[in-house]
């Protein structure tokens, strides 16, 4: 790489330390405790799980392209994502706390960790345009996403032989009322903190006029944002068709990872540690994938490597609900993971193709609100359906219609060179 491989590298180790939020809390280890040991039964809690989850895309659906505009407009955007950042980190310490039957406790933490997570990725995803040359940026997004899964893998590895598996866990820690599951929560906030900082050193701040006063901050951030949607169809028609794309592939994608702990712990009957061994497989995987795709995301082009990447999403989403079999049900939780980096790592970098100077965190603000928006109906429907028929079979078959029509949409999306883009 040409670029300040200083820069990239820390702006990568970010990646690196949040992922455990979303390996151990949101997906493998907290989701599952959750349903099967703080909620009434397993059914219930998937089902309250899916409302939390529901709620924190409809929230970060709304209010995304409201603070990325407002940091382009505040010029503020390591303080916004300091906040965020210390808001996740602070609920999700806090998570060690509540047991069994402190349902709205736990789930009132997971929503704010959530909400905050998810927003500080809007500033985060932003630095990309700036710090990774055009035709570098498949490689440099594939290096945080890859770095990514093998922070959440390496946070899992530790929750699994420090807490989870031995007989005494560490620091002494009781397994009554499952403290030592509990207190992979604490790990995870340490974790993200500890790989955070290098960050906030090491990154400039993009050089801008200053920011408007205090006072119209506000009023100066709505109009940019009203021309924004008003110029997305004309001026920005690439940006746009692949933000209406991603809102359903991303959305099949997210119903993945919000469930299947859920789904490999209940359907399937696999223990805390089953699903944490199931997890380090599944962020190997992820994290060569996304590593390797970074570089064919840079030869064949981001719209290429994301159709490549649904195919395969599709494929193993059709095994993992057809089968019986836990070795073919291994198999496609594997093919998901060497997938599901290449998906999100090449339609971060297509964007950042298509994003013009001066709004990259407008810019990242709407492709957080393409992820969100729709995304509540994945984890409703996963929750429903499962309700209603009694499995949650038939609410991993409902994904595979969000992968169909965002593959159909993405076909639209033009190169970042042509003159329609």
């Amino acid at each position: 790489m040409t670029a300040n491989r200083r820069t990239i590298s820390a702006w990568a180790l970010y990646d690196f330390g949040s992922s455990a939020f979303t390996t151990l809390v949101v997906t493998f280890v907290y989701a599952t405790y959750f349903a099967q040991g703080i909620a009434p039964n397993e059914t219930v809690g998937t089902e309250w799980w899916s409302n939390a989850v529901t709620a924190t895309a409809i929230i970060v659906a709304v209010v995304s392209p409201y603070v990325g505009a407002l940091a382009d407009r505040g010029h503020a955007r390591k303080a916004f994502l300091g906040i965020t950042t210390v808001v996740c980190v602070g609920a999700t310490a806090l998570l060690v706390v509540p047991q069994a039957g402190d349902v709205w406790w736990a789930l009132g933490l997971f929503v704010v960790a959530n909400i905050a997570f998810e927003l500080s990725y809007v500033f985060y995803n932003a630095f990309l345009p700036e710090i990774a040359p055009s035709d570098q940026m498949g490689r440099v997004s594939g290096l945080g996403w890859g770095l990514g899964y093998i922070g959440g893998l390496g946070c899992l590895v530790v929750a699994l032989v420090g807490f989870v598996m031995p007989e005494t866990p560490w620091f002494g820690l009781s397994t009554a009322n499952s403290l030592n599951v509990r207190a992979t929560n604490g790990l995870v906030a340490g974790w993200y903190a500890l790989f955070a900082l290098p960050l906030f050193w090491l990154v400039p701040e993009p050089r801008a006029a200053s920011a408007p006063a205090p006072g119209r901050l506000f009023q100066s951030t709505n109009r940019q944002l009203r021309a924004t949607f008003r110029a997305l169809r004309t001026e920005h028609r690439g940006a746009f068709r692949l933000l209406v794309a991603r809102l359903f592939y991303n959305d099949g994608l997210i119903t993945i990872f919000a469930f299947g702990g859920l789904y490999a712990g209940v359907t399937f009957g696999f223990s805390t540690q089953d699903v944490i061994f199931f997890g380090i497989a599944l962020n190997v995987a992820a994290g060569l994938g996304a590593l390797l795709f970074g570089y064919v995301d840079d030869w064949i082009g981001g719209k290429a490597t994301i159709f490549i990447s649904i195919g395969g999403l599709a494929v193993a989403t059709l095994m993992a609900a057809l089968t019986t079999s836990v070795t073919v049900f291994w198999a496609a939780g594997i093919l998901i993971g060497l997938m599901a980096g290449p998906n999100q790592s090449a339609s971060r970098s297509l964007l950042g193709r298509f994003v013009p100077p001066s709004k990259e965190n407008e810019f990242y603000g709407l492709f957080a609100f393409s992820g969100k928006a729709a995304s509540f109906l994945g984890p409703l429907l996963f929750g429903q359906l499962t309700a209603a028929f009694g499995t949650q079979r038939a609410g991993v078959a409902a994904v595979l219609v969000f992968f169909l029509i965002g593959g159909v949409l993405l076909a639209t999306v033009p190169s970042p060179s042509s003159t329609d883009a």
